[in-house]
């Protein structure tokens, strides 16, 4: 029997000890750039011609790693063989597929600093943010292992005279797993995870921009004994074999995290039955938010101030929870807004590959980059710029926190997800318009609100129409099971990873009858 779950805890780099193993693990990592890695499909190795070459965001000289890039024959080719491993691996006892996440996670665990290096220097995220990265990996890895081991056997139906009754979970067949780049290990662990403990076959594609770290995830669930051909690791441009793995006729099931662009593609082109396919394919969709912060005017203005700038800029404001929007009540904007800029001004920017504990690296690519700094250029047209084009480090992709003030809830930068470090903040008379404008978008991922008004808050609970609501704390960071995670309308299906209802996405119920 397994210890109960609790998630991992998170260290203090200000702490000698904790802070030598980081700098002993950025060494380790950084003489073991630029090596090669092939796809993997069936238990074999298979090297390309084509290759993606992972870079380093804020050291745009470094080559993270070179891997092989599949073809649409070789997205054909994986799923073909996930469909006929299908049928071993369904089979295997639901306690034996737990325990390899049990397995995988106590690796992570003895590997967490390591892991953790690979982020800073794959999509430079800040050592907090990469240590954090790998506690929820592990954590998806530790609750989804005890939740199959729950969901496992016959469950109870009432009884009925001179039969036998029960419902079980089976899996569902060949899942393609598209994970994103920002959390390359923890969103890929989860979602592979899940399909793979419930039983299905997996084909992954990791994001370009981020093959490296779910290189090392698949290295690890080999470690732990996964069978070949469970797990098939397909790295390739989403235009070359994207719509061939969604569209297969042997793939049953498909689960993203990225854009709402790329997410609404998928579940069109995933409605559509092909010939040879005899099933309606399922979708677990994560697509992005437009997060704010509600502060009024009976909050305390220093959490409240500490919490936007830690959400609005922390991993440069690359996460789909971040906070884009600060609404605040007139009465306290100016003081808000005076605290919030003090506090991103503090903010160090840097490789966090380096041997200093910066907060903000680079954003995670050149595209990236022009496209938030097109969205600072319009929002200085659309708002009064409070900080901007502050310095940065030469040589990477960064970009300083930004700061728009006295915006329009509907100017394009209170709409659009920019996915970088901008922050639009909106001006509201009383606390109806501050939910107005808290509800205005077409998404509804997270959001947060600072209020000592215990009425305000519980008409939050009810009127903040968001999958992650957050009352006096900040809009990121939610814990496995602790607050299971997604969001409504252009967010996606609101498929709460992490909670006890996620695995049961990737199955389906079996009712059996005996007659005696």
């Amino acid at each position: 029997m397994l210890p109960p779950y609790r998630p991992e805890s998170y260290v203090d780099f200000t702490q000698d000890d904790h802070k030598a193993r980081m700098l002993d693990a950025i060494h380790a990592v950084s003489s073991q750039l630029g090596k090669s890695y092939s796809l993997r499909i069936g238990g074999k190795d298979i090297q390309t011609n084509d290759r993606i070459t992972s870079i380093c965001p804020a050291a745009t000289d470094q080559i993270v790693g070179q891997v092989a890039s599949a073809t649409a024959q070789h997205a054909e080719q994986a799923v073909e063989i996930a469909y006929h491993t299908f049928k071993m691996w369904s089979r295997v006892e639901p306690d034996t597929r737990a325990r390899i996440l049990a397995k995988a996670a106590a690796i992570m665990r003895r590997r967490i600093y390591e892991l953790s290096a690979w982020m800073c220097f794959e999509v430079s995220k800040s050592w907090i943010e990469a240590y954090a990265g790998v506690c929820e990996a592990i954590d998806f890895l530790e609750f989804y292992a005890r939740e199959m081991m729950r969901l496992s056997g016959g469950h109870p139906t009432t009884p009925y005279a001179g039969e036998e009754n029960e419902v079980r979970y089976i899996p569902l067949g060949v899942c393609v797993v598209i994970p994103p780049w920002n959390f390359p290990l923890a969103i890929t662990t989860g979602m592979t995870s899940a399909a793979i403990v419930t039983g299905n076959t997996v084909v992954l594609k990791p994001a370009s921009t981020a093959p490296v770290i779910a290189a090392k995830m698949v290295e690890i669930f080999r470690e732990a004994g996964l069978p070949d051909g469970v797990l098939n690791f397909l790295p390739g441009s989403g235009s070359v074999i994207g719509d061939p793995l969604v569209d297969h006729r042997h793939t049953r099931m498909v689960a993203f995290t990225g854009s709402k662009e790329v997410g609404l593609r998928i579940y069109e082109r995933a409605a559509k039955v092909h010939p040879g396919q005899i099933w309606l394919k399922r979708t677990i969709l994560e697509m992005g938010g437009k997060d704010c912060i509600v502060v009024d005017q009976t909050a305390d203005l220093e959490a409240a101030a500490d919490g936007v700038v830690a959400a609005a800029f922390g991993f440069q404001g690359q996460k789909c929870s971040a906070c884009s929007r600060l609404i605040a009540h007139e009465s306290v904007y100016a003081e808000l807004l005076d605290r919030v800029v003090e506090g991103a001004k503090g903010l160090t920017i840097g490789h966090p590959g380096s041997p200093e504990n910066v907060f903000m690296g680079g954003v995670i690519d050149k595209h990236a980059f022009a496209k938030i700094k097109e969205y600072i250029d319009i929002g200085k047209s659309e708002g009064r710029t409070v900080l901007a084009d502050g310095e940065v480090p030469m040589g990477g992709y960064f970009i300083p926190p930004t700061i728009i003030a006295d915006v329009d809830p509907n100017a394009r930068i209170a709409q659009e997800e920019i996915f970088g470090p901008v922050l639009a903040v909106i001006r509201g008379r009383n606390f109806n318009e501050l939910l107005d404008i808290a509800n205005g978008t077409e998404y509804g991922l997270t959001g947060a609100i600072y209020s000592r008004d215990r009425m305000r808050l519980e008409r939050a609970r009810h009127e903040f129409h968001v999958g992650n609501l957050y009352l006096n704390r900040k809009c990121t960071g939610a814990l496995v099971d602790v607050q299971p995670f997604g969001g409504f309308n252009m967010s996606g299906t609101d498929s709460k990873a992490g909670g006890r209802d996620y695995l049961q996405l990737f199955m389906q119920a079996k009712t059996i009858c005996e007659e005696f």
